[in-house]
C-alpha cells in the first residue's frame, strides 16, 4: 500500500500584513514581505483499505473514524475533499503533524491547506505547480471555509523563500523573490530571534476585527504597504544598514497595533518593552495578533541580553526555508512535481485497495 507525505513550511511576515485581505487589496492593492522558515506541517495521506469498519480516518487533535466525508469534523479536511471532488467510494486516511502549535501566528492553517491539497493531488497522480497550490489553498480557506484570512500565508507556504508578494486590484498575485545574496539573507536570519508567548487564539477572530476597521484604517494600511519596497531595498542593497530593517519592524508593529485593540495586550506589550530595553531594535507579534510567537530583530552583540530578559519564554531558533511545500519520495523531498512519476509510484485505485 502506498501513501503520500507532504512537508509544508510555516512562515514569518515582516511588512505589509493587513494589505493582503481581499477586502483591501481588491480596492487598493496590497504588498507584503515575508519568508518561509524551517518549521513544518506534515500531512500523510492514503486511500484507506476496505477491510476497516469505517471508510475514512482523520488524525489531528482528535482521531476521527467516520463513514462519510460529510461527517468529518476537521473543517479543512472535509471541505478540501469536497473541493477536489473526492467522495465516499474510496476511503481516505489523513494524518496531521506539526513542528509548532496551531493558532500561534505562523500561518499554520494555510500550511495545512497547502499540504493537504498537495497530498490529495499526488494521491491522484495529478501534477500541481506552486501557483496552483496557493491559489487552491486560498480558495479553500476563503471560499469554502469562509474564514477571515488574508492571501499571503498560502503563497509563502507553497513557494518558500524570502519574497515580496504583490496583490493586484484584479485579484492577480505576483511573487518576487528578494534579490539578495545568501550572505545578506543569512545576516538577516542571524539577527532574528523568535519567542513563544505560550498562548494561542483563532486568528480569524482578530482578523474579523481588523477587517471591520479597514475603512477607518486606510491611512495606516497605505503606510504599511509603502514600507515594503523600502524594506526590500534595505535587503537588496548591500551598502545599506541592515539594522534599519529592524528599526522599520518597530515602526510597522506600532502601525499594526493601531488597526485593532485585539492585536496586542498588556502581556505582549510588556514582553516587547523588555526586549527593547535589552537591545532589540524592533519586532512584531506574528500573525493576526494577540498571542503566539514574537519575532525580534536583535543586533548580534545584544542577543544574549535579550535572551536573558525573556528567559521565561521559550526561544525557537529557525532558518529561512527556500523550497516551499514538497512531497517525500525515495530520493528525499521533491520540489519538482511530476504526475507521471507519482502515478508510477502510487498506482491507481484497484478494487478499492492501493
Amino acid at each position: 500500500m502506498s501513501l503520500v507525505i507532504t512537508r509544508t513550511p510555516f512562515r514569518v511576515s515582516f511588512f505589509g500584513g493587513g494589505t493582503d485581505y481581499p477586502e483591501w487589496y481588491l480596492k487598493e492593492g496590497g504588498s507584503v514581505l515575508s519568508a518561509a522558515i524551517d518549521k513544518y506541517c506534515y500531512i500523510t495521506a492514503r486511500y484507506r483499505p476496505p477491510f476497516f469498519p469505517t471508510a475514512h480516518r482523520v488524525v489531528w487533535a482528535h482521531i476521527e473514524s467516520v463513514q462519510s466525508i460529510s461527517e468529518i469534523l476537521h473543517p479543512a479536511v472535509r471541505e478540501g475533499l469536497r473541493m477536489l471532488d473526492f467522495d465516499d467510494s474510496h476511503g481516505i486516511e489523513i494524518l496531521h503533524q506539526g513542528d509548532l502549535p496551531a493558532r500561534t501566528g505562523m500561518g499554520s492553517s494555510s500550511a495545512f491547506a497547502v499540504g493537504l491539497i498537495l497530498a490529495l493531488k499526488m494521491m491522484r497522480g495529478q501534477a500541481v505547480s506552486q501557483e496552483d497550490l496557493y491559489l487552491k489553498a486560498i480558495e479553500l480557506e476563503q471560499d469554502w471555509l469562509k474564514d477571515s484570512v488574508g492571501s499571503q500565508d498560502q503563497v509563502a507556504c507553497a513557494m518558500g523563500g524570502v519574497n515580496v508578494i504583490d496583490f493586484n486590484t484584479d485579484g492577480a498575485i505576483n511573487v518576487k523573490p528578494i534579490q539578495a545574496s545568501k550572505q545578506r539573507l543569512n545576516g538577516l536570519n542571524s539577527r532574528l530571534m523568535m519567542f513563544y508567548t505560550g498562548t494561542s487564539r483563532l486568528s480569524s477572530e482578530v482578523a474579523r476585527d481588523v477587517i471591520s476597521n479597514i475603512a477607518d484604517r486606510s491611512t495606516v494600511l497605505r503606510e504599511m504597504k509603502a514600507m515594503v519596497p523600502v524594506a526590500q531595498a534595505i535587503l537588496e542593497e548591500t551598502a545599506s544598514d541592515l539594522d534599519d530593517f529592524g528599526r522599520m519592524m518597530n515602526e510597522t508593529w506600532q502601525l499594526k497595533k493601531s488597526l485593532s485593540g485585539k492585536i496586542s495586550n498588556s502581556n505582549i506589550d510588556d514582553i516587547y518593552e523588555a526586549s527593547q530595553k535589552a537591545g532589540a531594535l524592533g519586532g512584531k507579534l506574528l500573525g493576526a495578533g494577540h498571542s503566539g510567537f514574537m519575532m525580534l530583530y536583535v543586533p548580534l552583540d545584544k542577543r544574549e541580553a535579550v535572551r536573558q530578559a525573556l528567559h521565561e519564554l521559550m526561544e525557537v531558533p529557525f532558518n529561512f526555508e527556500m523550497k516551499g511545500s514538497r512531497v517525500l519520495n525515495d530520493h528525499g523531498w521533491m520540489s519538482e512535481l511530476s504526475a507521471s512519476i507519482i502515478k508510477r509510484k502510487i498506482g491507481q485505485v484497484s478494487n478499492g485497495v492501493q
